[in-house]
C-alpha cells in the first residue's frame, strides 16, 4: 500500500524561493477553477391551445369544406 512517503513529493521547505511560489500560485489556482460546469437554468414554456378553425364554421360551410377536400 502507498504511503506518503512514496510519493516523490518535494517538501517545501526544500524548493527554492522561486519554485515554493510557483507551487503555491498552482495550488491556489487549482482550488479556484471550478470542477463542474454550472448549470444552466431552463425555462418552461407554456403551450397555447391550438385554435379550432372549425369551431366558428356554419354547418354549410362545413359541408362545403369536406366536399372541396373530397371527403364526402
Amino acid at each position: 500500500m502507498a504511503t506518503i512517503d512514496n510519493l516523490d513529493l518535494q517538501s517545501i521547505s526544500d524548493m527554492s524561493q522561486e519554485e515554493a511560489l510557483e507551487a503555491l500560485r498552482q495550488l491556489r489556482l487549482a482550488r479556484r477553477t471550478p470542477t463542474k460546469a454550472t448549470a444552466t437554468r431552463t425555462q418552461t414554456r407554456v403551450k397555447k391551445e391550438a385554435k379550432d378553425p372549425t369551431k366558428n364554421l356554419t354547418p354549410e360551410q362545413a359541408a362545403e369544406l369536406l366536399k372541396a377536400l373530397g371527403v364526402t
